[in-house]
């Protein structure tokens, strides 16, 4: 077992657990220096990422309102901005913590899309979406919330000649737990390599309040099931998952349940098929 979550680990460049105060401050660091060398490569000035509620965009939001802020202060360059964007759908049923996420990073901007009439819209005009069943068109429609999303941050990111955050880490990419071309789209994921208590961990020591850092974790895209919990669809838990990519003893069930899902999912984690 324990080979393999090694291999799997490797791929996915799991960080190890932090020893420490120091080590977790100095990988606060890393991926604060990190998002800056994107900024500074691809000539840009503007971070946007869009705020679901959730601990991760609340974290990836935290490090880079830090990023941009050193930056001006470091270079006196005041278009160093981080855009956090509210994309909801019609009414978010956890819109209060959404909102208490964006008040506690304190970005440079906010700016809200609702996506409710895009997504209805573009329904409206697929034929092959009437003959098929309400969980299957609700299915559907869920990864369309998610592809729009993106949509939006880009327009964003666009008009403000900016990049994309994304907020994939370690224990979603190995259950593969993203829409493809959705919130896997991106053009930096400073939280990659990072285990679900790792995210945690470093919104607590930014003072996050733990109501936000131990929200239980909902990718929200189905209507016929609102706040999905994302461990209900995995099959096992957080905690197994980050305990399986750091080489620790799972139960066999949950061993088996991650592997499989790795494997199946692999195409989210690859470039597309070509000849």
């Amino acid at each position: 077992m324990q080979a393999k979550q090694r291999e799997i680990a490797q791929q996915l460049k799991v960080q190890p657990p932090f020893a420490g105060e120091a080590d977790l401050q100095a990988e606060v660091a890393r991926r604060i220096a990190f998002i800056q060398q994107c900024l500074k490569d691809s000539g840009l000035k503007t971070l946007v990422l869009g705020i679901s509620g959730g601990v991760d965009s609340l974290t990836a939001g935290l490090l880079a309102q830090r990023a941009v802020e050193a930056l001006r202060k470091n270079t006196g360059d005041d278009k160093y901005r981080f855009l956090a964007v509210r994309l909801p759908y019609q009414t978010q049923y956890d819109e209060h913590e959404a909102q208490a996420c964006v008040d506690f990073i304190a970005p440079d901007e906010r700016h809200t899309v609702n996506i409710g009439p895009a997504v209805k819209a573009l329904a409206a005009e697929v034929e092959t979406l009437e003959a098929q069943s309400h969980t299957t068109v609700d299915f559907v429609l869920g990864n369309t919330k998610a592809r729009m999303r993106m949509v939006a941050q880009y327009t964003i990111a666009g008009a403000r000649q900016g990049l994309v955050i994304g907020t994939d880490h370690a224990a979603e990419a190995v259950m593969g737990f993203f829409t493809k071309f959705g919130d896997g789209a991106c053009d930096l994921a400073p939280l990659s390599g990072l285990v679900k208590n790792q995210v945690r961990a470093i919104a607590r020591s930014f003072g996050a309040p733990e109501s936000l850092v131990e929200k239980v974790p909902t990718a929200d895209l189905e209507d016929l099931a609102p706040g999905k919990p994302d461990e209900a669809s995995h099959g096992v838990t957080y905690e197994e998952i980050d305990a399986f990519l750091h080489g620790e003893p799972v139960r066999q069930e949950a061993f088996d349940i991650i592997c499989r899902t790795y494997e199946k999912t692999h195409h989210k984690r690859e470039m597309p098929f070509a000849p």
